[in-house]
């Protein structure tokens, strides 16, 4: 209904705007991470938005990125994850970062965010698979090998290991070495850290 919104930012109240549009001053909630990238007050701005609407109100929410917009959109088609959970974890954590989270069925990164408990999280992981997570994140992506290297990563953040921990030990890894293999040339790397 309404998709984008331009006009002059009039104020800020996290996690609401105002925004003057010819006259018209609408208000807007936004998640922290759009928030930190607005310009002063009287400038103007340019947001993504997305309508709400319940039986008590007409809600527009606005992000900085179409990416941000459409995790929202995915989040709230999650029963019992309504619009405030939805901006309150992209708030906690960027889109891309949920992407990454969901890929790896992290659950302890969404615990994080305020408000999630375990068994919402995992309830998230597991609604949001392939929704978000293979678009936007591969293990196989981030390691910059091949199929073996994605599992290789998966082993290691199962062994207790950092993703940047995990990362920097499978380039110590060839691209044609086998996942049992390339476990423990991995752990070997990281045990010399």
């Amino acid at each position: 209904m309404i998709g984008r919104i331009a006009g002059t930012l009039i104020e800020k109240n996290p996690p609401q705007l105002l925004i003057d549009c010819q006259g018209v001053g609408y208000e807007v909630d936004v998640p922290m991470s759009t928030f930190y990238h607005l310009p002063p007050n009287g400038e103007k701005v340019v947001l993504l938005t997305h309508l709400a609407i319940r039986e008590d109100a007409h809600v527009l929410f606005g992000f900085a990125t179409a990416e941000e917009r459409a995790t929202f959109r995915q989040l709230i088609k999650i029963s019992g994850v309504g619009a405030r959970t939805a901006l309150a974890i992209l708030s906690g954590m960027s889109a891309a970062d949920l992407a990454q989270a969901v890929s790896l069925q992290e659950a302890g990164r969404l615990t994080r965010v305020p408000g999630i408990g375990k068994k919402t999280a995992e309830r998230l992981l597991l609604e949001l698979k392939g929704k978000l997570g293979a678009d936007l994140f591969t293990p196989v992506s981030a390691a910059g090998g091949n199929a073996a290297h994605g599992d290789i990563l998966h082993a290691l953040l199962a062994l207790g290991y950092s993703e940047k921990e995990a990362s920097a030990a499978l380039k110590s890894v060839a691209a044609d070495v086998g996942v049992s293999e390339g476990i423990k040339l991995a752990l070997k790397a990281l045990s010399k850290s």
